[in-house]
């Protein structure tokens, strides 16, 4: 998958015109969608299509293909008694240990140019549907061109030679309405895309308005009152636009001349149909929620369908975690292997990927849509082991009582934090101006309270120690590292992690609140997305820790 991805076109790129739209959220890139709202609002509907009251229009009938699912389903349902007994007595709190039906030997075959499209559409729509669900604050945003830019002078000058060839139309004489009749039936059916179901009466009024029939027959008797047409859209919108959009809609009721007020209702028009987009992810995100599990594997099974091989670098990362999550368990009877669960295996594996090399390409399949989120909560942890590991430094040259004063901690806190983020430099050289500012906040804060400040031999060994906690092996760094690890991992045994409340290792009290808001996130993430893979990482488990017993064990 990840090989294939990198040839696809990104989820969302950059196109000109009107209806440039940004899909954004929380700290993840940003881009242009090509995707309009409207289409957006059809994949929310596609994901909740099960007890969705409307189906949107042209969206696609899975009901074959999930009966076919759950058919498959119940004949692999006999794997998860196959694997109890293997594990023995112990809960494995997998979810659905069960393999999907590929073949592990399936033969080359060439891909068609269609295939590949389709296969883009698909990983692009279940990327966005996990982003909807993922992402609290995920939404859409309108996207404006880089001023001066190739893309924006060529869509000002299509845009002006549009609007331009409209006035020219209405100043003939008789007034031309070819273009502004089509310009309505836009206007039309933009109107009637944002109703709700119960606006019945709307709906008959927008319809009766602009019914294109009549305006085509004014037209012709130049008997069109264009002017008119355009007040009735203006009022429409002012009923239908969300209250942040008031402000636009006052100053479309200022305008008088028709090609400019046309221009503005379609920009504003434009704005309206993102905040109907962005209202009806809202409403829908609990249902979607529920969806988006059996959504996102049956989109990723069309793409192991069409790509078998598609979980090589899955299964060496889930093959990498096996291996040293057995050397780390001793025997349980004599020279017998220790039985290891596949939930201890996973959850080792997880953590492993906070500790991933960004510059690497083999990058597990299964975990590429949450890469980036992944690679974030890793920089705050390593951020969060610096700190950590400065103020522990700080308390043994110091003295642990300095650590006590009012505000002493959150104050070093906030130095370090604030010279580790944002620079470009190397880290050696932000640790010695850490340093030096440590140094200066202990030689302040000890006279206050009555204590003699640091002699020159403190000094050094203060600086010293901070400078070289980055070192290869440093035992500071490690333990301080080691017990984050630890900590975090204790999230990923509890469904509910807000109420976890195993104990913190020592050194970790100041850091305490980041440590348990990034805890909460890598368990929400990690808990979806074993949700979704669970039967792919089984039947890969079940291969790798039973070879023995299942030697002919497909490991999807």
């Amino acid at each position: 998958m990840q090989k294939l991805v990198s040839l696809l076109p990104p989820p969302c790129c950059l196109q000109c015109g009107r209806g440039q739209f940004e899909v954004t959220g929380g700290t993840q890139c940003k881009h242009s969608s090509e995707r309009s709202p409207r289409l957006i609002i059809q994949l929310v509907f596609e994901v909740g299509r099960g007890n969705s009251p409307d189906k949107m229009p042209n969206s696609e009938d899975t009901s074959d293909t999930s009966g076919k699912g759950q058919k498959d389903r119940e004949d692999r349902g006999s794997l998860l008694d196959d694997t109890k007994s293997s594990v023995g007595s112990g809960n494995t709190n997998m979810p659905g240990l069960c393999k999907p039906g590929l073949s592990c030997s399936s033969p080359p075959r060439i891909i068609s140019v269609t295939e590949v499209l389709e296969t883009a559409r698909d990983v692009s729509n279940m990327t966005i549907a996990h982003e909807i669900v993922m992402n609290s604050n995920f939404q859409i945003q309108k996207v404006e061109s880089p001023q001066n830019s190739l893309e924006r002078r060529v869509k000002e000058i299509v845009h002006k030679a549009f609007w331009d060839s409209l006035k020219a139309q209405l100043n003939e004489t008789p007034p031309q309405y070819s273009q502004a009749i089509k310009l309505l039936q836009e206007v039309k059916e933009s109107l009637l895309t944002l109703l709700l179901p119960g606006h019945t009466r709307l709906r008959a009024q927008i319809g009766e308005v602009l019914d294109m029939e009549l305006i085509e027959q004014q037209a012709e008797h130049d008997a069109l009152d264009i002017q008119r047409l355009a007040s009735f859209i203006v009022g429409m919108m002012a009923t239908l636009c969300a209250p942040v959009r008031d402000a636009e809609i006052k100053k479309l009721k200022g305008l008088t001349e028709i090609v400019s007020l046309f221009r503005e209702i379609f920009r504003v028009l434009d704005l309206m149909k993102i905040d109907m987009a962005n209202f009806t992810m809202k409403a829908l995100k609990p249902h979607l929620q529920q969806e988006s599990i059996q959504y996102e594997r049956s989109k990723f099974q069309e793409f192991l369908n069409k790509q078998p091989n598609a979980l090589e670098h899955t299964t060496a990362w889930l093959k990498a975690a096996t291996e040293e999550t057995a050397n780390s368990v001793s025997p349980s009877h004599g020279n017998c292997p220790a039985v290891v669960s596949p939930t201890v295996v996973l959850n080792q594996g997880f953590m492993n990927l906070l500790k991933w090399d960004q510059d690497t390409d083999n990058y597990p399949e299964t975990m590429l849509m949450d890469r980036s989120r992944l690679q974030e909560l890793k920089q705050r942890v390593d951020q969060l082991t610096l700190v950590a590991s400065i103020l522990l430094v700080t308390s043994n040259t110091a003295g642990a009582a300095i650590c006590g004063l009012p505000g002493f901690v959150d104050k070093v806190k906030q130095v370090t934090c604030a010279l580790l983020d944002g620079l470009n430099y190397k880290l050696e050289e932000i640790l010695v101006a850490v340093s030096d500012q440590i140094y200066r906040e202990v030689n302040k804060s000890l006279p206050e309270h009555g204590c003699t400040p640091l002699t020159s031999e403190q000094e050094a060994i203060l600086k010293g120690q901070i400078r070289s906690i980055t070192q290869r092996g440093n035992v500071i760094q490690n333990l301080i590292g080691g017990r984050i690890h630890s900590y975090l991992k204790g999230f990923l045994n509890f469904p509910s992690p807000q109420k976890c409340l195993h104990v913190l290792p020592g050194g970790l009290a100041p850091i305490q609140a980041e440590l348990k808001e990034i805890g909460c996130t890598l368990s929400r993430v990690l808990h979806h997305n074993r949700m979704v893979f669970g039967p792919y990482y089984s039947g890969i488990l079940v291969k790798l820790l039973f070879m023995d017993s299942d030697a002919g064990m497909d490991s999807r």
